[in-house]
């Protein structure tokens, strides 16, 4: 009998292993909740447009990588390749930026989808948490978030992790960096593909990870180079403000990052064992993105971090997460009185605020308590009728293997000060 099986360059999350993933993205928002960041959840799907236009027609993710569908009424959609785009059309849609409180800071989690080809660390579904601060020019904001993804893995345990920081420009500069590079990039040896990109968008060549390209890449211009005072200035504060934090990073002259709308700060954090795909999050400021969609000027700052490649940095480096037992106590009952006795228990257990699970269906004891060994509880409360007749549960410390009675009336209580 044949059975499906889950699409090519995708996975399921399945317990146990699933835990860690939901302790990673934990981990990655909580210092946003805690610096003001509200949640927002945008649809998996979007109208087409608004990646063409905001992460760029010449970037891969829109010339290849995007999943289209046409609906029945004839629009174009696509299912979400990243997350800004969709985060700043909902904000300007709920009109956020006229509440007067700007920054707008918001954070998110989902799952995005991207056509390319499967590999480790590499995927067609895959997730991330962001953050989005919309509104405000300060080279502080940019800081903020650098140094909040930092705590975040660094809460994690991570250490292995580098940032890599640069500035694109702006609206006054960049034109005149991408006529010097235009110039230089013409005058290689490169295939038609890139060729094409030189004219639309010459800064990508620059992120092209062939060798041979980037051999001919050594005696580039500069962008640091074309930075107009102001641009320079903004970038010396994120670096001081990054420094005064203890926050390492490393000046990449090349990092452009995939996406058309970032202007000045853009940066990536890279993870050395996690090979060909090591970056494991990045991000920046993107000053007109707002226009490109339709919007008034609001200039803003945001990163991704993939929670999958996080979960690979953590296993590089040997990381293993302390998280909470799925389950703290586990109920066996023997027969049907101490059946019903045992699920009321139970319920009060869970209404405690304790993990406690049942075994449910007919097993006898040897099953039961092989249930109660799989399932990690500290504790196993097993009730039977001689135990019924005398008042008491027998409670088994899982650890030690030690069992004492304790009196039903007193069984939660007992209980509960043990597990908090």
């Amino acid at each position: 009998m044949n059975t499906f099986q889950a699409p090519k360059g995708t996975y399921d999350l399945l317990p146990p292993d699933s835990a860690v993933y939901l302790a990673v993205r934990e981990a990655i928002s909580a210092p946003l909740r805690n610096s003001g960041y509200g949640y927002i959840e945008t649809p998996g799907f979007e109208n087409v447009e608004l990646f063409a236009r905001g992460v760029g027609e010449s970037t891969d993710i829109v010339t290849k990588e995007m999943y289209t569908l046409t609906t029945k009424g004839g629009s174009e959609l696509a299912l979400r390749p990243e997350g800004t785009a969709s985060v700043l059309r909902a904000a300007l849609e709920a009109n956020l930026h006229k509440a007067g409180n700007l920054p707008v800071k918001l954070w998110y989690s989902g799952s995005y989808y991207r056509y390319e080809r499967p590999q480790k660390g590499r995927y067609r579904h895959f997730s991330q948490v962001g953050a989005e601060a919309i509104g405000a020019e300060d080279p502080a904001l940019d800081a903020e978030l650098i140094i909040l993804a930092d705590q975040a893995y660094r809460s994690l345990g991570l250490t292995g992790f580098r940032i890599l920081l640069n500035s694109l420009g702006d609206k006054e500069c960049r034109p005149v960096y991408r006529e010097a590079l235009q110039t230089f990039l013409r005058d290689l040896d490169l295939d038609d593909e890139t060729r094409r990109r030189i004219e639309i968008n010459p800064l990508r060549v620059l992120d092209d990870k062939r060798r041979d390209v980037q051999r001919q890449l050594t005696d580039a211009p500069k962008l640091r180079d074309y930075l107009c005072d102001a641009c320079r200035v903004y970038h010396a504060e994120v670096r001081d403000l990054l420094t005064a934090a203890g926050v390492a990073y490393e000046d990449d002259e090349r990092l452009v990052r995939g996406l058309d709308y970032y202007t000045r700060t853009t940066f990536e954090f890279v993870h050395d064992g996690l090979g060909a795909q090591s970056a494991v999050g990045g991000g920046g400021r993107y000053d007109g993105l707002s226009e490109m969609i339709g919007g008034p000027e609001l200039p803003s700052v945001g990163w991704a971090l993939g929670v999958d490649r996080t979960v690979l940095a953590l296993e590089a480096e040997g990381i293993t997460l302390q998280l909470p037992p799925a389950t703290s106590v586990f109920a066996v009952p023997l027969g049907d009185e101490a059946r019903r006795l045992l699920f009321g228990v139970v319920t009060e257990l869970r209404r405690a605020g304790i993990a406690a699970d049942f075994s449910f269906g007919a097993k006898g004891l040897k099953g039961a308590m092989k249930n109660a060994n799989r399932s990690g509880a500290r504790f196993t409360v097993v009730l039977g009728e001689r135990d019924l007749a005398e008042g008491v549960a027998q409670v088994k410390d899982m650890e030690s293997g030690e069992q004492k009675p304790i009196p039903l009336a007193a069984l939660v209580t007992d209980l509960t000060a043990k597990l908090t």
